[in-house]
């Protein structure tokens, strides 16, 4: 078996393996029904998850060919995507995204922007057009009540149940603004747009909110991220260095905010300050300062968060997130290297790259999920 066939077969394994994952648990969400935890668990149940991983994974194949293409029209050498499957237990979906592997030196600030770009675009479109079919086929109001068949008991009132169940974890689903524009201006029924804490239950609505999910994670203004390489491209390297170093620190700042308070017990605070300031400098280290700067950052930031709690007691940050900036922290960075080619963008592209930096506005949200 020569090499390329061996590539070849390791890129459609995995895609075979992720198709199985998301479908796995495109049906658990869906169907609240686990192979592990229901007798009468079938293969019908199973194959009810195509509703979620076909619409997911055209997102995902959307935007990593957007990269790739775009990378072939620069003859840049790149992989195909490598599609990432995930361990199908709740609460995954099934996969942790898809990449494709840049073989060669980008050379010029132009491919650097146009291949950051194209996956992000070609994503996004994916996803309204997930979002304005499911906003406009939504089901009857029976569908849930096959799922959750007491909803339909007389007098039933969703807010009180939701209080005195504790039989298993809710899961809020935050919304963004795309999100919620075609909730209120698309929606074929207002009546029957779900619940909240009911959206996996609809496939194509919770496919395309994790497709928007998805595209503001990668157009974040940060390093080598789909949206660092915008930046870069719009303002230059010296630019992108100070906008992603300012974001960065702003994004951990919220994300960690209200996770350590002056209000936790004495004895807890003994332990956990330490070690959560010495986690924020490891975050912290990403921006490449000295040592001593990287701690008075740290410093700085954690003293923001302890008191800041007094001054903004209704402000939550989203802990889950710092998960998010580790990775970046450790694979990606927060800095940009140079091209050999720095040329100016046209102005096509500048305007691209504005809507790009909107389209992350429209698709990020503050809170993805919650569970209670």
């Amino acid at each position: 078996m020569n090499s390329n066939t061996r590539t070849y077969l390791i890129h459609a394994s995995l895609f075979v393996a992720t198709f199985f994952t998301t479908t796995w648990m495109g049906g658990e969400w869906t169907y609240g029904r686990s192979v592990f935890f229901n007798d009468d668990y079938t293969w019908a149940d199973f194959w009810s998850g195509l509703k979620f991983s076909i619409p997911f994974l055209l997102f995902l194949t959307a935007h990593e060919f957007g990269h790739y293409f775009t990378a072939i029209y620069h003859r840049v050498k790149t992989s195909l995507p490598y599609y990432i499957p995930f361990i199908p237990f709740w609460p995954s979906i099934g996969t942790m995204g898809a990449v494709i592997r840049i073989k060669e030196q980008v050379k010029s600030k132009k491919q650097h922007f146009d291949i950051g770009i194209a996956g992000p675009i070609a994503g996004f479109i994916i996803a309204l057009g997930l979002l304005a079919y499911g906003f406009t086929h939504l089901p009857p109001q029976e569908y849930i009540y096959e799922i959750h068949p007491e909803y339909a008991e007389p007098g039933f009132d969703y807010d009180q149940y939701l209080m005195e169940s504790d039989s298993l974890p809710k899961l809020t689903i935050g919304k963004n603004l795309t999100f919620l524009f075609f909730e209120k201006y698309v929606a074929s029924d207002p009546s029957l747009v779900p619940h909240v804490n009911e959206l996996m239950h609809y496939p194509y609505l919770f496919s395309g909110l994790l497709a928007l999910l998805f595209t503001a994670l990668n157009l974040m203004p940060i390093g080598q991220l789909d949206g660092g390489h915008v930046i870069y491209g719009l303002f230059g390297v010296k630019k992108h260095g100070m906008i992603s170093g300012v974001f960065f620190v702003i994004f951990i700042t919220y994300s960690g905010f209200g996770l350590v308070t002056p209000y936790d017990p004495k004895g807890q605070l003994l332990y956990t300050i330490p070690l959560y300031v010495g986690f924020l400098y490891i975050l912290l280290r990403a921006l490449k300062q000295s040592s001593r700067d990287t701690l008075m950052i740290a410093l700085i930031v954690f003293t923001f968060q302890f008191l800041g709690v007094m001054l903004f007691p209704k402000v939550q940050g989203y802990s889950p997130w710092l998960f998010f900036i580790f990775i970046i922290s450790r694979l990606v960075g927060v800095q940009h290297p140079p091209s050999q080619v720095e040329e100016e963008l046209d102005l096509k592209r500048k305007i691209l790259g504005w809507i790009a930096l909107l389209i992350f506005v429209l698709s990020v949200s503050p809170q993805p999920f919650l569970l209670e």
